[in-house]
Parts: structure tokens; sequence; C-alpha cells
């Protein structure tokens, strides 16, 4: 779910792949490997991730529902 929802919300906020692996100091193969599921950011990469794309960790990790079960309300995403 992670790898789908990262790449979603990056290209729905207009920002390239390469624009995603320069914030995170990394090449660009190493950012597709997040996008593709083959490997897990850091905690402090995943905190980088949210930040710069402006979205909560939760809904990158599919915890939005449970959110949304407590009555927190979650801007939804495409």
């Amino acid at each position: 779910m992670f790898a789908k929802r990262l790449n979603e919300v990056r290209k729905w906020r207009g920002i390239t792949a390469q624009q995603m692996a320069d914030h995170l100091c990394m090449g660009l193969r190493a950012y597709r490997n997040y996008e593709s599921g083959d490997r897990f950011p850091s905690p402090e990469s995943l905190i980088k991730i949210a930040d710069y794309l402006n979205i909560s960790i939760d809904y990158l990790l599919g915890r939005d529902d449970f959110l949304k079960s407590l009555g927190v309300h979650v801007d939804e995403y495409p």
C-alpha cells in the first residue's frame, strides 16, 4: 500500500521522481525502489517524504481507515 500511495500522491502533487530523489539526497534508482515496493524508507526518510508531499505518514502507511474510525478527518487523495 505504501508504494502505491507514494506514487499516486507524488504524481498528484506534480512532483517528479527525480525531485523526490533529490529532496531525499539519494539516486533516482534508489528512490524508485520505494515506489516499486522493493525497499522501504528509514523512519527519517519517511518523515521527509511525508513533509515534502504535505501528507500524513498514517495515510502513506494505509492507517487512514484507523484514523477515520476514531473520528479524525483525513483529506482524501487520489
